[in-house]
């Protein structure tokens, strides 16, 4: 079970800034959840919550956890009113001297995406078996914590650069064990709208590790379409169109608690996750050296940013560009 906390921007010196807030970011919900549907959702989400408790005290490091993390958050998903849609992304990586894109495997992998909300990790886990990566914080939280360490969540204190080192260490050791590994390189959450800059960092564990890193775009869509693309509305022959959807945003000064609260009172909201082909280094061999390792995890970076942000155009934009 996994779960990841806010930070404010201002309380860490080196954790990037994002523009985004509450009060210039977050639209209107397209459809309003009634009162007694808003009601059930809450009360769904505690019974997934309390469910998972002793679960997640069982689970420890057995070979299932992964396959019974991704359930228990399809199922907290669910509880919240939140439909989950895959598709497929493509991507071209001509003319890059330091990564190519590699066939469909099996195997793990450093799973990287834009970071949106608070959601982002059950999103990650209901679609795939890995291990998120989440906030220190995190594990010190009641239920919360025993959830995320349950589900096998890896733990960065972002207020301690000095830490990052170990970190990467305990995401290469889990990807040699066959583990896939999430990871949000912006390193704070953006509306969903625009996002930031990779950061390299977190890279090197698939170096380190002889693994693919395979981009995720993250987007919440609004609308009975958004599985879809269009649907007709009310029987009176109008289309409707999915639209982008913010409300599940955590940006900014926003709080936990409003936050859900947006979230189970929209109704029709969908996690939209696009998968793109998996990269990893054209010549491992060749970066053994320092300066060598920081130019691929840089590359590695800036190919999954590129990956990422075809996946994040609005619906709209996606039907004029096709």
């Amino acid at each position: 079970m996994s779960a990841v906390a806010h930070l404010p921007a201002a309380s860490s010196a080196w954790l990037p800034v994002s523009p985004c807030a509450p009060d210039v970011c977050l639209r209107a919900q397209a459809r309003t959840a009634g009162p007694l549907r808003r009601a059930a959702r809450l009360a769904g989400a505690a019974a997934v919550l309390l469910a998972g408790l002793p679960i997640a005290l069982a689970l420890g490091r057995t070979a299932r956890r992964g396959a019974v993390t991704t359930r228990w958050s399809r199922l907290l998903l669910r509880a919240l009113g939140i439909r989950i849609v895959t598709r497929r992304g493509f991507s071209c990586i001509g003319g890059s001297a330091r990564a190519r894109a590699v066939p469909e495997e099996d195997g793990p992998a450093l799973l990287v995406g834009n970071h949106v909300s608070w959601l982002d990790p059950l999103v990650i886990t209901a679609t795939f078996a890995c291990r998120p990566l989440a906030k220190a914080e995190v594990g010190r939280w009641p239920i919360v914590g025993t959830l995320a360490a349950g589900g096998g969540a890896l733990f960065i204190d972002r207020d301690r650069l000095s830490a990052l080192p170990g970190v990467v260490a305990d995401m290469t050791a889990a990807l040699r064990r066959g583990e896939s590994v999430a990871a949000f390189p912006e390193g704070t959450t953006w509306c969903g709208r625009e996002m930031g800059r990779f950061r390299p960092a977190v890279f090197q564990a698939a170096l380190d590790a002889g693994v693919p890193v395979r981009p995720l775009a993250l987007r919440f869509l609004e609308g009975t379409a958004a599985d879809r693309g269009t649907a007709v509305h009310g029987g009176t022959g109008e289309r409707e169109r999915a639209a982008l959807s913010t409300r599940p945003s955590y940006v900014g000064d926003d709080t936990l608690l409003a936050s859900v609260l947006r979230i189970v009172s929209t109704r029709d909201l969908v996690a939209e996750v696009t998968v793109f082909p998996a990269v990893r280094p054209d010549r491992p061999a060749a970066y053994g050296g320092p300066v060598h390792r920081r130019e691929a995890r840089a590359a590695l970076a800036r190919i999954a940013e590129a990956q990422v942000r075809t996946g994040l155009m609005e619906p709209e934009e996606q039907a004029v560009a096709a």
